[in-house]
């Protein structure tokens, strides 16, 4: 009747469902010699939790770490953003001259020619976006042809 019993806790054990007073009962079941012998293969497993429930850890801990000297790597970080920030205003303060003329012409001749350049390069850009409308124009009428509503 007890092996019987055994079982059925062991069933309740590995589906989560035993309480503590039930697994106290199968440690010391299996602690003792007179196991069945179809439920030895459990002894061992609840040997061993019995076992290293009585370990301790005794090694110790060392609570000191290591500091780290930071304060070197924030000087190289300091003179790391003033160098960034010295060749950006030195490069941008000569791009900044350039950019200031905006275009502008003496010439009226020369800003009509630019102008004329500007304005073809602009038509060139737009004509290739109206052969891509032309494509989808011819798509429509073929599928309009192929599906006919």
């Amino acid at each position: 009747m007890e092996s019987n019993n055994i079982e059925i806790l062991i069933e309740k054990y590995f589906q989560a469902e035993t309480s503590i007073a039930e697994e106290k009962e199968l440690r010391s079941y299996f602690s003792t010699p007179n196991v069945a012998p179809h439920l030895e293969q459990y002894k061992a497993m609840f040997g061993f939790f019995t076992e290293t429930k009585k370990q301790e850890f005794t090694q110790e801990i060392p609570l000191k770490t290591k500091k780290r000297n930071v304060r070197w790597l924030t000087v190289a970080a300091s003179i790391v953003i003033l160098l960034g920030m010295g060749t950006f205003f030195l490069i941008n303060d000569t791009t900044l001259e350039t950019k200031n003329e905006l275009g502008s012409y003496d010439n009226p001749e020369e800003a009509f020619k630019e102008t004329q350049k500007a304005l073809a390069l602009l038509s060139s850009n737009v004509n290739v976006g109206i052969e891509s409308v032309m494509y989808v124009q011819e798509y429509e009428i073929t599928k309009n042809r192929v599906f006919k509503k």
